[in-house]
């Protein structure tokens, strides 16, 4: 009877239809998974089958047929089993395990809109369950996520072995490419991660398979694919609407436990235009500073020292330019406009190979790519400053642009401070320009500009200027779907003028500007899932002028310059992301640098074995332009390495070395605009550094809590400091007032991150120590006793809380406290008499401290209505700056009065700082 019935189905199919054209089937199954059997069915008829791999991969089938209709052949394969087929009448046939499926749409499913009759659905019965004010993705994305892409040649045996499958994930709105979506395969642990273009690449059997594409702020969501041959898939994501605004600390949910980075924090900019800042401007620096191991000696001052290090050993880039000078208006704001910011990258712990030329840390940030859609901007206003930006498409699908520009009318505020400050007048500006251009489908080219001008009169009679120049061009070119080629070509330039006229005879003007130029060739070759080659070479010579000094009009102060001075520095790396386990996976790279000092110069000789002096001085060697002077070759290794204890914990250890061929040269504490940069030279050595790391990564509750703790340990060679008295500005031998230090730090943080929910925010705690002593043969003096000794910017203890409340859909509360412990200073400990005169007594040098720093920041953001079809959207944010009107010690200072030495302190914010600005974004 059941025969009969299935010979009378397969007579009624190919009479309806079903049977007629290429409907015959002849097979020989053995052992075929469903996937194999799918594909022959389809090789020989024009049915295309749907169905989840992952639930239908544990049964085989053997079965020998010849010129079989469909139905029966499924039957046959089917019985004694709990599978289901069914077809429509597209010639679509569905493969369901354990349930009869049914296709019938309900009448209101597509009430949005007609489907694309391309667009093959399987209609589920249950939806999807989202948390409280998460809106539901649409009906396209829906139908979008239930379409078979298929990849490569149709018709044909499969290819053999892995094929590729690449694209770029960008995001639906705007088309943003997204830098840091996790690419997961099927129900596997084979992870990939996005790069800094949004792009990805994969190694997989041919066949099919499900693309999970998961990152922070967006909706999850899938592709089925019917892998064939080497192909093309892009993906776009639809950022989530969200009822109770997130912050998102990073940007993809597992990220902190499964990659093998450590020391390394990403900041979304809708994270820092969360954190209070001073008069209510978004600062990306400051932010920075928010974050574990990262502190700040003064104020008002942005110049960062990262687990232990120095300003000057931070690489700071802005779409891979160099920014010498982050801050406008000596510290009080970053030089880096947040509204043109897309990404911000600190690694302070495994520095890729990629990176060099500093050896305490790398600041990478990166600026919207340009709506690709549609024209978009924003605006603002405050007590200091305007901005406004704008991105949109030039061409549609070709080229985009940004745009960003601020400027600050400041001088009103010295007008309500004493009497002293009234003639004081203070101004800066900024401009950003980012262009982006598809040339064809393999070749993309990037245009990048950036500057900043700052100008400042104190009393009249002093006046500097600073200003930064950048720009550089980046193609981008495909040489197929694993290999891809960047290269760069920019140029830097910071400077500064101060002139200073006290009176007419005495009056100067002083020079100072560094021009860097560089060029760089960057490969990524993507071998396997368990290989990512990344490789490149890379070279950058230096211009500096370290100053010209000129009579101010009729003064009588000798004219002076000293000699300029170039250097170049290349490199070569290479590093592999090595996928070794499921559990452990590694990073492992090396880099060699080389630095030439070169002519014209003239350098100075001393005697052999005695303290560079003066005295010392011997003669002096011409060397002509372009000749050699010193070459340093200086090899650096990038290793870590992370090993997976279950799906939410990890332990990761790093270890590094870097090496560093300029100095910013500074008797201050705090970085100034005023500083100057000096090259290694025949006596001035490559700084390097050395660290080891070990961390214990968590996440709580679904991801959305995580936790770390890190342990480090630094060690950092020939880095500068000066001897008592020393002059260093206008020095024509400053190698004799300097002398090298051997320096270490360790220190361990803890982070707590709480991305999602009505509360989020983040905090940390790390105890951390800097120590320096004096390793310099012929330093000529001995500091401390040769003993080691805190450096200017050692500071123990250290912690903040970042918090954000959201009271409803258009009102939030956001909060920063932040505390440590007070910077060492040098301090005079008593007065005596020598030959007739009161001569004052120092202290070792930083024996003592500062007071103890702490800050309060409030801040309300109100948000405009929330319509989605209108021109602009507004938002104003109302807050007060350091709260409790504490005053922090930026420094302290003494002062020899009737023989008496008397001690104050300078406070920089030393009230409270209430604050109003209004944004609008279009």
């Amino acid at each position: 009877m059941r025969k009969t019935f299935i010979s009378l189905l397969g007579i009624f199919l190919y009479f309806s239809g079903f049977g007629q054209g290429r409907d015959l089937i002849t097979a020989n199954f053995s052992q075929a998974s469903i996937d194999q059997v799918a594909r022959e069915i389809e090789s020989q008829t024009d049915y295309r089958f749907f169905y989840d791999l992952a639930s239908l991969d544990s049964i085989t089938f053997t079965l020998s047929v010849t010129k079989v209709h469909l139905v029966p052949l499924l039957t046959k394969l089917f019985e004694n089993t709990d599978y289901k087929f069914a077809f429509d009448q597209n010639k679509n046939v569905f493969i369901t395990r354990g349930i009869s499926l049914s296709l019938q749409i309900a009448s209101d499913f597509f009430s949005g809109g007609t489907p694309d009759e391309n667009q093959n659905q399987i209609v589920r019965s249950s939806t999807p369950t989202l948390k409280e004010g998460v809106v539901a993705p649409s009906v396209e994305q829906t139908a979008v996520e239930n379409k078979l892409f298929e990849i490569g040649s149709r018709g044909g045996a499969l290819k053999p072995g892995r094929v590729n499958i690449s694209g770029y994930v960008r995001g639906a709105e705007n088309g943003e490419e997204l830098f840091g979506v996790s690419v997961g395969i099927d129900n596997s642990k084979v992870r990939v991660i996005t790069d800094q273009f949004g792009y990805y690449s994969l190694l997989l059997p041919a066949g099919r398979h499900t693309l999970h594409f998961s990152f922070m702020g967006m909706f999850d969501t899938r592709r089925l694919i019917d892998l064939r041959s080497d192909g093309k898939l892009d993906v776009d994501m639809k950022q989530k609407v969200i009822q109770l605004k997130e912050v998102v600390v990073s940007p993809e949910k597992m990220r902190n436990v499964q990659s093998t980075s450590m020391g390394m924090d990403r900041l979304n900019i809708s994270s820092i235009k969360q954190i209070p800042a001073a008069m209510g401007e978004v600062d990306v620096l400051r932010a920075v500073l928010s974050l574990p191991g990262v502190k700040s000696v003064g104020e008002s001052s942005t110049g960062m020292n990262v687990r232990g290090g120095a300003t000057d050993q931070n690489l700071i880039l802005f779409n891979d330019l160099n920014i010498y000078n982050p801050s406008h208006l000596f510290g009080f704001f970053s030089a880096i406009d947040a509204d043109v910011v897309k990404d911000v990258n600190l690694y302070k712990s495994s520095i890729p190979a990629k990176y060099g030329g500093r050896i305490s840390s790398v600041l990478d940030m990166t600026s919207l790519d340009g709506n690709s859609k549609k024209l978009s901007g924003s605006a603002g206003i405050g007590p200091l400053m305007s901005k406004l930006s704008l991105n949109g498409p030039i061409a549609k699908d070709k080229t985009t642009f940004v745009i960003g520009a601020r400027s600050t009318y400041s001088d009103w505020i010295f007008n309500l401070l004493p009497k002293d400050f009234k003639d004081t007048r203070a101004s800066f500006y900024d401009g950003t320009i980012h262009l982006s251009h598809k040339i064809n489908k393999k070749n993309q080219i990037y245009l990048n500009g950036y500057m900043s001008k700052d100008k400042l009169d104190l009393d009249t009679d002093t006046r500097y200027v600073f200003k930064n120049m950048n720009g550089n061009v980046r193609w981008k070119t495909n040489f197929n779907s694993r290999f891809y080629m960047v290269m760069l070509a920019g140029v830097d330039h910071f400077g500064y003028q101060a002139n200073e006229r006290p009176d007419p005879m005495s009056g100067y003007e002083l020079k100072y500007q560094i021009n860097q130029y560089k060029t760089s060739f960057d490969f990524s070759y993507f071998l396997s899932n368990n290989h990512t080659l990344l490789f490149g070479i890379g070279s950058k010579l230096y211009k500096i002028q370290p100053g010209q000094l000129a009579p101010w009009r009729n003064s009588l102060r000798a004219p002076d310059t000293l000699q300029n001075e170039q250097g170049l520095e290349s490199a070569a790396y290479f590093s592999d992301q090595i996928t070794v386990t499921d559990k452990l996976s590694v990073e492992a790279g090396a880099r060699m640098n080389m630095f030439n000092f070169l002519g014209p110069q003239k350098v100075n000789i001393y005697a052999k074995g005695v303290p560079l002096s003066m005295e010392n001085l011997t003669g002096t060697e011409d060397f002509g332009s372009g000749k050699i002077i010193k070459t340093y070759m200086r090899p650096d290794i990038r290793l870590s390495a992370r090993y997976l204890l279950d799906e939410v914990t990890s332990v990761k250890a790093s270890f590094n070395t870097l090496h560093q061929f300029i100095h910013q040269i500074s008797n201050t504490v705090a970085e100034m605009p005023t500083d100057i940069w000096k090259l290694s030279d025949k006596y001035i050595l490559p700084q390097k550094g050395q660290q080891v790391s070990l961390g214990l990564y968590r996440n709580f509750e679904n991801n959305t809590i995580e936790t770390s703790i890190e342990v480090y340990y630094k060690w950092i060679n020939n880095y500068l400091d000066y001897k008592s008295g020393a002059i260093l500005i206008m020095n024509h031998h400053l190698e004799t007032d300097v002398f090298r230090t051997k320096g270490k730090a360790y220190g361990v943080e803890f982070m707590v991150k709480k991305s999602t929910g009505k509360l989020n925010g983040w905090l940390f705690y790390n105890y951390s120590r800097s120590l320096i002593r004096e390793d310099d043969p012929l330093a000529g003096e001995i500091v401390n006793h040769g003993n080691y000794y805190p450096s200017n910017f050692d500071q123990p203890q250290n912690a903040s809380i970042i918090g954000n409340y959201k009271i409803s859909h258009r009102f939030s509360i956001s909060a920063n406290a932040t505390y440590s412990s007070g910077r060492p200073v040098t301090m005079p400990i008593g007065v005596y008499n020598y030959e007739g005169a009161s001569r004052v007594l120092y202290s070792d040098r930083n024996s003592y401290r500062v007071p103890d720093y702490f800050r309060l920041d409030l801040s309300m953001n109100i948000d405009g209505n929330h319509k989605v079809h209108q021109f602009s959207h507004n938002s104003w944010t109302i807050g007060a700056y350091n709260l409790t009107g504490r005053r922090n010690a930026y420094s302290v200072y003494f002062v020899t009065q009737d023989g008496k030495v008397n001690g104050y302190k300078l406070s920089i914010f030393g009230a409270i700082i209430p604050y109003i600005t209004f944004n609008i974004h279009f």
